[in-house]
């Protein structure tokens, strides 16, 4: 019995033996397949999405323009502040003559990258964006952007058959260095097209029934650069990972209307949507002749998870803008303030 137990103890510890030696071996492997971490010098951008639903959320605090002076620095042009909270600054394609459903489309219509800055009440700040750039360009920015730690979170169309092909990515950054942030973003703006910035165009009379589109869609919208725009803003309040997101940022219904002629628009935009609510939206979009492009997401770890629509149309200002409202009806949004 003792010659047993002896035995059964040897073969217990050459198995623990063998168990640590397996587990030491197999480290390499189990580390190389872990979801890496990119540093920029100013963040980590594996650790935002560990940090969904837990920990203590953040809020975003008020700044100024004076607050984001080396950034529009780094980005080589001035921007401006929404709300508040929010620095955006516009990259607008004008070098870039699209046509599609046999409009040209202007950069404001359709062509637009936007980017925005929030600083929060942790030290940090946050940047999202949606820049535009060609399929020539596309793979030769993504690699600028990995190579600065800036990640993507969507990449999709706005428009239908364009030429030419023109794609839209979502970017995303988070760190405690603001001019890093907007240094890498940068990194990949520079290898596209994009022209330095201009004085934008004049907005003179734009050939809509203003007045008839907004008694329909309940709101007053804004004409900008010749086109008349409508934006809806969702009543949640949106936590991406652990930051509070400013009402407005990445969870709106935008839509912008282009005058072709006899109170005719070619009509672009996007609604902000919850899972239940996709398919009242894009019932009400094909009923009202609006033409579906893409239904996507823009966040990767934003609560509640949010769904988009971009969809195109070409038709009466009126007609279109009654379709929308069915749309708008049956999401939970509010007319921007």
């Amino acid at each position: 019995m003792t010659g047993d137990r002896q035995q059964d103890s040897g073969a217990r510890s050459a198995t623990s033996r063998r168990q640590v030696l397996a587990a030491a071996a197999l480290a390499p492997v189990l580390t190389a397949a872990s979801p890496a971490t990119v540093s920029t010098g100013a963040k980590t951008t594996g650790a935002r999405h560990g940090k969904s639903g837990h920990g203590k959320r953040v809020d975003p605090v008020p700044t100024d323009l004076a607050d984001w002076a080396a950034v529009a620095r780094a980005l080589g042009r001035p921007g401006n502040m929404l709300r508040g909270t929010i620095y955006h600054t516009g990259f607008p394609r004008r070098d870039l003559h699209v046509v599609s459903d046999g409009v040209v489309v202007t950069p404001e219509l359709a062509l637009g990258t936007h980017v925005a800055f929030v600083r929060y009440a942790d030290g940090t700040t946050m940047l999202m964006g949606d820049v535009a750039v060609t399929e020539h360009e596309l793979q030769r920015v993504t690699d600028a952007w990995q190579a600065h730690g800036i990640e993507q979170t969507a990449l999709h169309k706005h428009l239908l058959s364009q030429t030419p092909d023109i794609w839209w990515t979502h970017v995303h950054g988070h760190g405690r260095n603001a001019v890093a942030l907007a240094r890498g973003l940068r990194a990949g703006l520079d290898r596209t097209g994009t022209p330095p910035p201009v004085p934008p165009p004049g907005s003179g009379p734009v050939d809509l029934d203003i007045a008839g589109m907004e008694a329909v869609l309940g709101t007053r919208g804004s004409i900008e650069n010749g086109l008349y725009k409508a934006l809806f803003v969702r009543r949640e309040t949106v936590v991406d990972g652990h930051l509070i997101l400013p009402p407005g940022l990445g969870s709106t219904s935008a839509f912008n209307f282009q005058p072709v002629g006899g109170g005719r628009a070619a009509l672009s935009g996007d609604c902000a949507m919850l899972a239940h609510e996709i398919p009242h939206v894009l019932r009400a979009l094909r009923r009202g002749g609006i033409r579906l492009v893409e239904l996507h997401n823009h966040h990767l770890s934003e609560e509640p998870r949010l769904f988009f629509t971009h969809f195109w149309a070409v038709g009466d200002g009126v007609r279109l803008a009654r379709a929308l409202r069915c749309a708008v009806d049956a999401t939970d949004v509010v007319p921007n303030a």
